[in-house]
């Protein structure tokens, strides 16, 4: 073999090495994982068959066949995206995933419908996404690296040297202007952009969780007390008054929300799915009609792999199922937080804990919906509501989770065979 071709062979291991990690993945949540996405699979399609077979041609597998391909591309980018060194990434994934994020979110806007509506999704080479699924992934990976960089500054209290923040500390006679306020403003920024964005596309619930997301971050992060509660106030008293003295708020947004006040009002118009899907949980009692036994999904929940899939999965399973969920659910998010603590660096922590934070507050929202505990603001079920980008998205970030499991386990494992044997241990062994 001639030396060239050695040479580059080595290149190439070198360059496999430096992006690849090869320590062991964390094995419960790997299991959860695969045993959501199998269950939210098997859900899915009891809750479809009936309205797929009455609007797509008496096809009763339309939607299920579309979520098997979804889920067995997702299971590979998941596989994938662990083997990754999740640190090579921290710059292009806040640089570019910022670029990224703002090209998809104005050019879904540019892109009006037929009828002039606002689209929230565009095909690129035949395939049809949604921008903001992949806008929530990104503003995770942005937020972790600034308060990652900017972590001495956010914790600190060294005064802004410019002059109006001069004057603003000397009148309030302490460092209120500090350099904590750098990475604040730079996500807080980042969050409002990319929220406002979302929102205008008539998407409420996306930009509701972009906040969430958002604000997550920065308590994540190390914000003092302070600055979180007055950001949280800012958010109340901004809301309160674009609600009550301002036409801010599209019009079927204040329709669902005085729909959801009124119990009694248009049952068979604008509350039409509230309450079928609060019939379907009633329905189910505390064992459920059993698989496949839900009654409202034969056309009266519409829709109902998507965001109310979880009422048929309550009619069907009953109590018990749904704490079953729930559990599961919680042990992904606990375990993640894990996962967390456990993690090499701060960056690889804020991600991780960004990531489930945004899969608990879209099951969050997404269970206060169907219970009509919030209005009705259209949240998928992570894992079970049907749909490609949402799936692939949330695979490849629990992939990322993965990742970060690896080398913290890798960590632990080299430390372990680097620490000095105990000989008295090793003699009474022997």
């Amino acid at each position: 073999m001639s030396q060239s071709v050695k040479r580059k062979e080595s290149d190439f291991r070198r360059i496999v090495r430096l992006l690849t990690v090869n320590g062991a993945p964390d094995v419960m949540f790997f299991a959860l994982v695969l045993i959501l996405v199998t269950v939210g699979l098997i859900a899915m399609y009891s809750a479809s068959y009936p309205y797929a077979y009455a609007n797509r041609g008496g096809d009763s597998f339309f939607y299920v066949k579309r979520q098997v391909i979804y889920c067995i591309a997702g299971v590979f980018v998941m596989l994938a995206v662990s083997k990754l060194k999740y640190q090579r990434m921290q710059y292009l994934g806040a640089i570019g995933g910022f670029a990224l994020s703002m090209l998809l979110l104005i050019l879904v806007l540019l892109m009006p419908s037929e009828d002039g509506s606002i689209r929230r999704r565009m095909v690129v080479f035949g395939i049809e996404f949604q921008p903001s699924e992949v806008a929530k992934f990104c503003l995770i990976l942005i937020c972790a690296y600034l308060l990652a960089k900017y972590y001495k500054d956010l914790i600190g209290k060294e005064p802004l040297q410019y002059q109006w923040a001069k004057r603003v500390n000397a009148v309030a006679r302490m460092p209120l202007m500090n350099r904590s306020l750098i990475p604040i403003l730079l996500c807080g920024g980042c969050t409002v952009i990319f929220a406002g964005l979302v929102f205008l596309e008539s998407h409420l619930s996306g930009a509701i969780i972009m906040a969430i997301i958002g604000l997550g971050m920065l308590w994540f992060g190390g914000t003092r007390k302070k600055w979180f509660v007055i950001g949280i106030i800012l958010v109340v008293v901004a809301a309160y008054i674009l609600y009550n003295y301002t036409d801010f708020f599209r019009d079927y947004m204040m329709e669902r929300i005085e729909l959801w006040k009124d119990k009694d009002a248009d049952p068979l118009g604008g509350r039409w799915q509230t309450n079928q899907a609060l019939y379907a949980i009633g329905s189910g009692g505390f064992f459920g009609t059993g698989l496949g036994g839900s009654k409202q999904k034969h056309l009266y929940v519409s829709e109902p792999q998507n965001d109310m899939i979880f009422a048929i999965f309550c009619e069907e399973n009953g109590v018990i199922g749904a704490f079953i969920l729930i559990l599961l659910f919680a042990l992904l998010i606990w375990r993640g937080i894990v996962i967390a603590v456990n993690a090499k660096d701060h960056y690889g922590m804020l991600v991780v804990l960004g990531i489930m934070l945004q899969v608990g507050s879209q099951v969050f929202l997404n269970l206060c919906v169907a219970t009509d505990t919030l209005p009705n603001t259209g949240v998928s079920l992570p894992f079970f509501s049907y749909g490609g980008t949402s799936l692939l998205m949330l695979m490849g970030e629990m992939g990322i989770v993965l990742s970060i499991s690896r080398q913290s386990n890798l960590k632990r494992a080299t430390e372990t065979a680097k620490a000095p044997v105990n000989k008295k241990t090793t003699e009474e062994t022997a």
